[in-house]
């Protein structure tokens, strides 16, 4: 993707008349937009055009928009926003928990969706390529083994200790961008979506938790460093098997 204004849009929603204004609407800012009626259909086109990202219905018949983003997620990078008609919060939180970037509850205005479709795009596009991963299952790093499906660091000694989810998935974003700066957004983006505030701290906690499971000394870390005003760098050379 070479410029986010002019980037390929998925709209899937089973509402003819959405996905007909969200596609005049789009493509009228410059978008190329593509639509799907279910998940059935937003399958062939992932497949066949590989979108730059997919704004997603969730209350669709048949496969819903959660399974397919579930799907997303474990098949590809490509950023989702998912559009809700719930009032309750329940699909937010587990559409946020299975990797969407975002979400708007309808009925929305087109303008702000337009305004949060750049911000994603613009996070996605700003965040260093990852290795690729598709067959790793271990990564060594200092004196750790980090098994990614069990969920734990293992030292030289032969010592396991277990990771909680957000550990796990801080400690993932970490191995897979070595030597790069990440910022508390793109951690946010990367670790859990963007259910927490801009100005959430959640990722200050996560990395002083995983600091005192890696560092020799969380108190001056070496393996985590943080980059004033940038946010943090992992620093150790990451070898996988």
């Amino acid at each position: 993707m070479s410029d986010i204004n002019s980037a390929h849009l998925l709209v899937v929603d089973d509402h003819r008349d959405i996905r007909d204004s969200l596609a005049r609407y789009l493509s009228g800012h410059g978008y190329r937009v593509s639509t799907a009626v279910d998940a059935a259909a937003a399958r062939r086109l992932l497949r066949d055009h590989a979108p730059d990202l997919v704004i997603l219905d969730v209350m669709m018949p048949g496969e819903d928009g959660l399974s397919l983003c579930r799907w997303l997620r474990e098949a590809t990078a490509v950023p989702v926003i998912l559009l809700t008609a719930m009032a309750d919060e329940t699909d937010r939180v587990i559409g946020l928990e299975i990797g969407a970037d975002d979400y708007l509850t309808k009925p929305f205005s087109p303008r702000e969706l337009l305004a949060r479709i750049r911000a994603v795009l613009r996070r996605a596009t700003a965040l260093p390529a990852q290795r690729d991963h598709s067959e790793v299952g271990l990564y060594r790093f200092d004196r750790w083994c980090f098994h990614v499906a069990r969920q734990e660091i293992e030292d030289d000694a032969g010592i396991a200790v277990a990771l909680s989810t957000g550990e796990h998935r801080l400690l993932l974003a970490f191995v897979q961008r070595p030597n790069h700066v990440l910022s508390r957004d793109q951690l946010l983006d990367l670790t859990q979506g963007r259910e927490a505030a801009v100005f959430d701290r959640s990722i200050d906690n996560q990395v002083s938790r995983l600091r005192r499971k890696i560092e020799a000394e969380p108190g001056q870390p070496v393996l985590i460093k943080t980059v004033w005003g940038g946010g943090y760098r992992f620093t150790p050379t990451v070898d996988t098997a």
